[in-house]
């Protein structure tokens, strides 16, 4: 196996491009020079789950667009190794899409590969980091061909 698996899963009711979403966290991958093999998982549900896991893990109770759970280890022995999980909130994405002006295949891809990158090792948590993740963020989107609005600009 030479590639990178990504599973996409939907909780929800609203129908999303699956193929959108693979190929902006491969995008990532790539510019963050990522060599395959390697699986992750894309979970699109519902603002509560997001909500109990944003409690959960990170102490916030609200819930939020996007959590990243790393991981990068293989599940056994010669397996490709799990780069980890996002977890996106599709109602609050949706409603951040339409509060921006970005359509919301756009507000995805821009959330795949912020999670993506989180996923990575990369973070905002100072103007340093920031700057660094923004940029990368910035080019995969433009190799992509996204043009969005930033919620966390």
């Amino acid at each position: 196996m030479n590639v990178f698996e990504i599973d996409i899963q939907n909780d929800t009711e609203i129908i999303v491009d699956a193929a959108l979403l693979r190929g902006a966290a491969v995008a990532a991958l790539t510019h963050q020079q990522i060599a395959p093999p390697g699986t992750m998982v894309i979970v699109l549900t519902d603002d509560a789950a997001v909500q109990t896991l944003n409690l959960t893990y990170r102490g916030e109770d609200k819930p939020t667009d996007v959590l990243s759970f790393a991981d990068g280890d293989a599940p056994f022995p010669g397996a490709a190794p799990h780069l980890g999980d996002l977890i996106i909130a599709l109602p609050y994405a949706t409603r951040q899409a339409e509060r921006l002006g970005n359509a919301l295949s756009a507000e995805l891809q821009l959330l795949t590969v912020h999670g993506t990158l989180h996923l990575l090792g990369h973070d905002h948590g100072n103007a340093a980091e920031k700057a660094t993740m923004w940029q990368a963020q910035a080019e995969i989107l433009d190799a992509l061909g996204c043009h969005v609005t930033l919620s966390h600009a």
